[in-house]
């Protein structure tokens, strides 16, 4: 499209969303603070579920020294539930980046905020044009579903030729005039409008521009070129109980869940059951040579993560002597939900 064309379009979201935008906080500010704290925890999340965490977050940490200054585990209790806990983990180092590197102003260039911990291209261009109105234009899921359709664009969204070509697309689309507003309006539009399934393509405002429409294939778009394999895993958690107390271990590998706890793990090739348990090798790391009164089979839960599916099974063990191991941090079993854990050993510590 030509460029006179490129703003009719661009003027035309921004009609839609000034009069179908939805009231959300971070959408009454220029703070490039609550602004980012706004896109990270909408990464993965939806609108709905994430408005009550950005509350929260907000009110706990409502500054940038707040959040730097505070403790990994209560930042990563704080977003407990949200899942893809690196998000959380990243907010906080590029938090304290801003501090020691920026004097606690957090900066206002595309590229010295694109140097944040965590921070891609796309929320780069989200706060520094929804803050600063600089002209540089959101490529988010949405974004891909709208371009792909308006333009009926096959190349696989999903490759790096695809990302380069909507990047540049989106780019030519923006009026630098208003581009916080063309940013806003675009995203709105995809997540309201331009749905992913069954949208309502005849009380659309662009459909007159949009090629997929014309040829009745809109559900065709966008075109991704494959969806990565999902992987099983099975997780034993042990719940050791000794009288009052029982014990929580912290993940530090570079696995999902990092730096969350949880309870003791024996992760395996396949399920296990009470039975296989007295000849698994693995419990040694555990439980010590008479240590254990008796172990039983509490619960399984099935959790699916996005490239994941955990098979997991809960043991309850009570044992005659504490354990040890200095890597298990023994706590009364009433404090267990004072720790930031996983979805997975919340749901298992809540129905207790």
């Amino acid at each position: 499209m030509s460029k006179k064309e490129n703003l009719r379009l661009s003027s035309i979201l921004i009609r839609w969303y000034e009069e179908n935008k939805r009231d959300l906080p971070w959408r009454d500010t220029v703070d490039p603070y609550i602004i980012w704290i706004s896109e990270v925890i909408l990464q993965q999340t939806r609108v709905d579920q994430g408005l009550s965490y950005f509350n929260r977050f907000i009110q706990r940490f409502p500054a940038v020294r707040d959040l730097a200054e505070a403790g990994e585990d209560d930042v990563l209790k704080l977003w407990q539930g949200l899942g893809y806990y690196s998000r959380a983990r990243n907010l906080q180092a590029a938090a304290r980046m801003i501090m020691d590197e920026f004097n606690g102003i957090f900066p206002a260039g595309y590229k010295d905020v694109l140097s944040l911990k965590g921070v891609g291209e796309y929320t780069a261009a989200a706060i520094v044009s929804f803050s600063y109105d600089q002209p540089y234009a959101v490529v988010d899921g949405n974004v891909y579903r709208v371009l792909s359709r308006i333009f009926a664009i096959d190349t696989p969204v999903d490759t790096s030729k695809g990302k380069k070509l909507f990047s540049e697309l989106a780019q030519s689309l923006l009026d630098d005039a208003r581009p916080g507003l063309h940013n806003q309006a675009i995203m709105e539009f995809g997540a309201l409008q331009c749905v992913p399934v069954s949208p309502d393509c005849g009380n659309c405002s662009a459909s007159f521009m949009c090629m997929a429409y014309a040829g009745r294939n809109v559900g065709a778009y966008p075109v991704k070129e494959g969806k990565q394999k999902i992987r099983d895993r099975y997780f034993n958690y042990f719940d050791i109980r000794y009288g009052e107390y029982m014990y929580l271990h912290k993940r530090t590998g570079r696995d999902i869940w990092q730096n969350l706890y949880e309870l003791p793990l024996l992760e395996t090739e396949k399920e296990l059951s009470h039975d296989d348990l007295g000849g698994n090798k693995g419990l040694g790391n555990f439980f010590e040579k008479d240590k254990s009164l008796f172990i039983k089979h509490v619960r399984n839960i099935k959790h699916v993560l996005s490239h994941q599916v955990i098979y997991a099974s809960f043991f309850q063990v009570e044992i005659n002597e504490a354990l040890t191991d200095d890597k298990y941090l023994r706590i009364r079993v009433e404090d267990a939900g004072q720790y930031p854990v996983s979805r997975l050993v919340h749901k298992y510590l809540d129905e207790l």
